[in-house]
């Protein structure tokens, strides 16, 4: 089973260290494309900190973020699993995990990232501020840019179930087709709410990213590794999640299964 998860935009502090080398890094199919990002990244932020920040959408709370960038190419790197922080990923709860969970973590999830393209929790990389939605001089919409590289490098690795866990921001960078799309899953969280003695549903949106974290923590506790859509749902029903299947897949379209919840937290 892959895994296909967005990144935090907040980033654990840097550390000192050995910088990142781009051909250690998964996936070295990319290894070209992420030096023309990080690249061009580290010479816009090197230049005007006004325009950057602009580019990249920061506050003026976040500017410091532009000199971190500017250093990239020294900056000391870390396992990505350690870098990425917020919701999800403290839901997931890595370092908690005992030794054979975290070995199926490294082997199963794939963080999406504006810089990187794409990187297992492994990959040793610094913190940055990079989201994917950034039009980077000269290389334009990050989305689009990577959308080509990563068509032709993820089919060969999405070779069996792929749990897309993904925001729409990096769920454009790619798009499963074919017999990937019939064999992938998507997740909608849904509260379930009392209204005037009537049930209703809503669609959860913040805390939607603890939901799947703690989804991808039961699955990599229990050891299971589904193979098909519907081995996926045993195994989340088995976890103590009340899952149902809302929209099948085809060969043009991922499958859709709804996680309802009463509380969101």
């Amino acid at each position: 089973m892959l895994v296909l998860l967005p990144p935090s935009e907040g980033k654990a502090a840097p550390e000192a260290g050995a910088p990142v080398e781009l051909a250690e890094l998964s996936l070295p199919g990319l290894t070209g494309a992420r030096r023309r990002v990080l690249g061009a990244l580290v010479e816009l932020c090197a230049g005007d900190e006004e325009r950057a920040a602009g580019v990249l959408g920061l506050s003026k709370g976040l500017r410091g973020e532009v000199g971190k960038n500017a250093g990239l190419l020294t900056a000391g790197a870390r396992p990505a699993g350690e870098v990425y922080t917020g919701v999800l990923f403290d839901n997931l709860g890595l370092a908690k995990l005992d030794e054979a969970a975290y070995a199926r973590a490294e082997r199963s999830l794939l963080v999406f990232s504006g810089l990187w393209g794409a990187v297992r929790i492994g990959d040793r990389i610094p913190p940055y501020r990079c989201s994917m939605g950034v039009k980077l001089p000269p290389l334009g919409a990050l989305g689009a840019y990577w959308r080509g590289e990563l068509d032709a490098v993820l089919p060969e690795v999405a070779d069996g179930l792929v749990l897309d866990l993904r925001s729409s921001a990096y769920a454009a960078a790619w798009k499963p087709a074919g017999a990937v799309a019939g064999r992938t899953v998507t997740v909608r969280v849904l509260q379930e709410r009392e209204v005037d003695g009537v049930l209703r549903r809503s669609v959860v949106s913040h805390f939607n990213k603890a939901t799947k974290g703690r989804l991808v923590r039961d699955l990599l506790a229990a050891g299971t590794e589904p193979a098909a859509p519907g081995e996926l749902v045993d195994a989340l029903e088995q976890s103590g999640h009340r899952v149902e299947v809302s929209a099948r897949g085809t060969d043009r379209r991922p499958w859709q299964l709804d996680v309802v919840v009463t509380d969101v937290h």
